[in-house]
């Protein structure tokens, strides 16, 4: 893997990038999940897409504030945020969290920051589409692999489609639980949950959710996110089942079935 540069080293050089990826706090703080942002940036420099990250310049969207109801804390995360990226000019953000790209797509704009943003499964399918991405045989050929829709990438975006159709290139075997698209359950981190202590009741959501994932009889739960990542691992762990099940992002199936 290349070394991966800054916007500002980009316009050191009097120039700036196709694409900014927007990596999030999870993505760059926490140990599973930064192998996501690893597996999505090798898929980068394997298309040759010309991409950039702010590093230290990057900070939190502030979803997780204007969820838990700091709307204030929001408003000066993000504005600090849109400050930086209006000055390096910025016009299309990939990200790999659905958290982020629903607020950077859908809040930032009230705060003066528009950009063209797209989820990490939407580029890499047109990266397949384009025949930039090819599969033939792949380590997923045939593989029973199910899927969980994020809340973020499913109801509030409406996406759908992209990532089934990564998995479709993959030829693996998908397999959908009895909630998905439009009526997916929660894997239960969203809305700040993910920062709080559990509510009283008989359940905690994340064991529901990763019930139906190990119904289905599939060896991999597919997602899109690195919440949910840790939410279903938490839940296959509670099942004693991580070592016949495992938990990866769409990123880390192309990557490992172009072997990079």
């Amino acid at each position: 893997m290349q070394p991966i540069k800054t916007v500002a080293e980009y316009m050191a050089e009097g120039r700036s990038p196709e694409i900014l990826f927007w990596v999030g706090c999870a993505g760059s703080f926490d140990e599973r999940a930064q192998k996501i942002t690893k597996a999505f940036a090798k898929i980068l420099q394997h298309c040759s897409i010309d991409f950039a990250i702010l590093g230290p310049e990057e900070s939190c969207t502030g979803d997780p504030a204007k969820r838990a109801g700091n709307e204030f804390l929001f408003q000066m995360q993000a504005s600090n945020n849109i400050a930086v990226l209006n000055t390096y000019e910025i016009k299309k953000i990939v990200t790999a969290c659905p958290h982020c790209f629903n607020t950077i797509k859908n809040e930032y704009p009230q705060l003066g920051g528009n950009y063209e943003v797209v989820h990490h499964t939407q580029l890499i399918q047109e990266l397949i589409d384009i025949g930039k991405l090819k599969f033939e045989g792949g380590a997923f050929k045939g593989k029973k692999i199910t899927y969980h829709d994020s809340c973020y990438l499913g109801r509030a975006n409406d996406e759908y489609i992209a990532p089934r159709r990564i998995l479709e290139a993959l030829d693996t075997e998908l397999v959908e639980m009895k909630r998905c698209k439009q009526n997916g359950l929660c894997c239960g981190a969203g809305g700040a949950q993910m920062f709080k202590e559990a509510e009283h009741g008989t359940k905690e959501i994340n064991i529901e959710r990763s019930e139906e994932a190990l119904e289905t009889g599939a060896g991999i739960i597919a997602s899109n996110c690195p919440f949910c990542m840790t939410m279903l691992q938490d839940g296959v762990k509670h099942a004693n089942r991580e070592d016949n099940v495992q938990v990866l992002d769409i990123a880390e199936l192309v990557a490992q079935a172009q072997d990079l």
